[in-house]
């Protein structure tokens, strides 16, 4: 992917939220720039929102000057200054023009919030890892859900890129897909306990939604068929808590989403 994007004069952005950079680090796989929603995997608890943008560097922007000419040509707003050339041109640019401009500036307070989940990231994605496998087991061994979702199953057809790209795992995010369609999928999620039933993810504590209920609703079936998100299909965010816990709290979802 990122020798077409530079073939074709553009930088590579990966979104790495999920992986984080303890699973996966995409400039070394070619990716130019790197971005995260500091909310999830990073700041680990869900109380702050927060973005970060890593710059590798490597893209010459001067080199495809008539594709990019905001960083070309001469910006007055900024007293003539051209952005091509500069050291991480791309983020010097969003953190010159489009902080000032559109303020999305972090408080101090978050800031110290993220800052402290960084300090356990590798700690907490190795349960996080360990929880997910264990959850993508069991949902695969049990007869009442038809699929898992999860690459890094010997079953996935992404097991050997996930291998690649991914050898301690691919995170802690998997889905899995109800027999019994939309009632089943309400009836799983209402009867947890356990889970908090919200549309985020990387959390410590366990999360779950359904999207045709949810995120999802106001598509037609086959729309959401079409998006990947079938009526049936249900997408995990598996937590740090005992394991135990966790697969309890599934057990009794699955026999609710049967009954």
């Amino acid at each position: 992917i990122a020798d077409v994007a530079h073939e074709v004069g553009v930088p590579l952005i990966v979104d790495n939220t999920v992986a984080t950079p303890f699973l996966l680090r995409p400039l070394e796989h070619g990716a130019d720039i790197v971005v995260h929603s500091a909310t999830k995997f990073l700041g680990g608890h869900g109380t702050s929102i927060a973005g970060v943008i890593v710059d590798g560097d490597s893209f010459d922007f001067a080199a495809h000057a008539e594709k990019f000419p905001q960083f070309n040509e001469p910006d007055e707003s900024y007293n003539g200054l051209v952005f091509a050339g500069l050291p991480a041109a791309f983020a010097t640019r969003a953190r010159t023009n489009l902080l000032r401009d559109l303020g999305p500036a972090v408080s101090p307070f978050n800031a110290f919030l993220i800052g402290q989940g960084l300090e356990t990231l590798p700690l907490r994605m190795e349960r996080h890892l360990e929880n997910t496998r264990k959850v993508a087991d069991f949902l695969e061994a049990d007869e009442r859900v038809a699929s898992v979702t999860w690459a890094s199953l010997d079953s996935s057809p992404y097991k050997a890129t996930a291998d690649r790209y991914l050898p301690r795992g691919a995170g802690s995010v998997l889905g899995f897909i109800l027999p019994g369609g939309l009632e089943a999928g309400r009836r799983f999620v209402d009867a947890l306990t356990l889970h908090s039933h919200v549309a985020n993810i990387g959390d410590v504590r366990s999360l779950v939604i359904h999207p045709a209920s949810t995120t999802h609703s106001q598509l037609t079936e086959e729309e959401q068929r079409a998006a990947g998100a079938e009526p049936g299909f249900v997408r995990l965010s598996v937590g740090i808590e005992h394991i135990d816990d966790i697969l309890a709290d599934i057990e009794q979802g699955l026999a609710a989403a049967g009954a």
